[in-house]
């Protein structure tokens, strides 16, 4: 005897079915990888330059050993 299914054939959605979902994962991907770039700049910047926007060392420091998914 073979178990029965509710929707034996049902199809999967695909990518093309959700365009927002598509679009908002690409949004994301490229707001992470932008500010993992952002970081890298910052922990370049001098320290005088750094004194002119009011950030320490220990700031650029903090916020450089954030993930990339962390504001």
């Amino acid at each position: 005897m073979t178990a029965r299914t509710a929707f034996p054939s049902a199809p999967q959605p695909s990518r093309q079915s959700f365009p927002f979902v598509t679009w908002l994962r690409s949004r994301l991907k490229a707001r992470w990888y932008d500010r993992h770039l952002q970081r890298l700049d910052l922990a370049e910047v001098d320290d005088h330059l750094l004194r002119d926007l009011g950030l320490t060392r220990q700031d650029v420091r903090h916020e450089c050993a954030k993930s990339f998914w962390q504001e």
